[in-house]
């Protein structure tokens, strides 16, 4: 496997693939990230989403693409001699690496959607996902004017801002050795036997956001001494984190993060 350019390569160094051997015992087949229990405790932490500054716009995605098609302004999506256009719907999701659209546009939390929907911001047996806030969406379909969560990977501000939580939290602080693994589906499903997986420092960790090659955050993210570890599953909007009930509290309270308790998936 080639590695990059400094500085991943010398502050994330790739070690042996069996160092996710415990999470392999722990959590079973990490294909799609290694999903932990409580260790002892455990808490959600939400993917971003976006709204233009102007509120809600009653035109969906798939509303604005299919008027698009009809005006000769795009060109319909096929796979071989499937017309894409024809059996499915343009939801407006994504998936992968996302940030703040910038100008024009606000970060809207969950709780404010689940209170204007009435949608709880999780329903009862169900994780983060685009299963969530069925009434937010048109026949499937979100708002244009909404930028909804993106799958697999978690946004770049949340996951610098968990950099700097999980740091105050530990008692190594930024130095704390950490652990990073990449779900193959995350790397472009083309290597199942050699697993990715780069150690370092928690401080260095912003970096890894930017990992060439891969269009997520990663999988997993754990402390060497293994007293907490975070897993950003490929199909879901939100990133599990096991630890201590401190560490849980912190991300519960931190007002730049936006967690939550899911009891059935503790």
């Amino acid at each position: 496997m080639s590695e990059e350019p400094n500085p991943m390569s010398s502050l994330w160094p790739l070690v042996r693939s069996g160092a996710t051997d415990w999470l392999l015992e722990l959590c079973g087949d990490g294909l799609t990230g290694f999903m932990p229990p409580a260790m002892p405790d455990a808490v959600w932490v939400l993917n971003s989403m976006y709204e233009h500054n102007q509120g809600s716009n009653e035109v969906s995605y798939d509303e604005h693409h299919r008027a698009r098609l009809a005006a000769g302004s795009t060109q319909p999506r096929t796979v071989g001699a499937i017309d894409l256009d024809a059996v499915s719907v343009t939801t407006g999701g994504g998936l992968g690496r996302a940030r703040h659209p910038g100008p024009g546009r606000r970060r809207l939390r969950w709780a404010e959607l689940a209170r204007r929907t009435g949608d709880p911001m999780v329903p009862d047996g169900l994780m983060p996902s685009h299963r969530c806030f069925p009434s937010a969406k048109k026949k499937g379909s979100w708002p244009l004017s909404m930028i909804p969560p993106t799958e697999g990977s978690l946004d770049r501000e949340t996951w610098n801002q968990l950099i700097v939580t999980l740091s105050q939290c530990g008692p190594e602080g930024p130095d704390t050795r950490c652990l990073a693994y990449w779900s193959p589906l995350s790397l472009g499903a083309t290597d199942f036997d050699n697993l990715h997986v780069r150690a370092g420092r928690l401080g260095d960790a912003e970096l890894l956001y930017d990992l060439s090659g891969a269009d997520f955050s990663p999988s997993n993210l754990w402390a060497d001494d293994r007293s907490w570890v975070l897993c950003t599953d490929y199909d879901l909007w939100g990133t599990k984190i096991a630890g201590s009930p401190a560490l849980i509290d912190a991300l519960l309270n931190d007002p730049e993060i936006e967690a939550v308790r899911l009891p059935w998936a503790h």
